[in-house]
């Protein structure tokens, strides 16, 4: 079992500072580690801040998850823009969006050499990984099921409109009542 990282065993106030300054990516780790030291001096004084690597190893981290979520944020940003919604393409789009992202953790959590992660804290990851997939998979399956739907309502209304559309043509041309109903028939019967 991999010991919890410096930051991980930090107060949650140290904790989300640090969080906070590496998002922000204002400092060097030089930098932060001397404001860290100063802001919070008793956690200096006890040896119990992070050290350079530790900052780093977490910066990075971050910086993946970061870069991860804007990359989510912007392409669903794009579909939301490009994708009309009578499908429900958004919401497959974002299913996809969190699928990649699941996958992307559990491949993760099988690095066995994680220090970060403890043996408890991965089960417990990969269990709610576990029933969010099955979730997903379930929503998958229903939006399957309901942009089939619409597809299928959507191919009949336009052989209707066909219909409709023939039927008023052949009309003004002098069609017979017969033959219109026969064109009629005929179109409607492509259902």
């Amino acid at each position: 079992m991999g010991r919890k990282s410096t930051i991980h065993r930090l107060a949650p106030e140290t904790k989300s500072y640090i969080e906070a300054m590496l998002a922000t990516g204002a400092q060097t780790l030089d930098e932060l580690i001397a404001d860290l030291q100063q802001r919070f001096p008793a956690e200096a004084k006890a040896g119990g801040l992070p050290s350079r690597s530790a900052l780093h190893r977490y910066g990075s981290k971050l910086d993946r998850r970061l870069a991860a979520i804007k990359a989510s944020t912007e392409a669903a940003r794009m579909i939301s823009e490009h994708a009309g919604d009578s499908q429900d393409a958004r919401s497959e789009a974002l299913t996809a969006l969190v699928q990649t992202e699941l996958f992307e953790a559990i491949l993760n959590l099988q690095e066995a050499d994680d220090p970060d992660i403890d043996a408890g804290e991965r089960v417990g990851m990969l269990s709610a990984a576990a029933k969010n997939i099955a979730t997903l998979t379930r929503s998958s399956v229903n939006l399957k099921k309901f942009q089939a739907e619409v597809a299928e309502a959507a191919r009949k209304k336009a052989f209707a409109d066909a219909a409709q559309q023939a039927t008023e043509t052949a009309k003004q041309q002098g069609l017979s009542k017969t033959g219109v109903e026969a064109l009629r028939a005929a179109i409607l019967g492509a259902l």
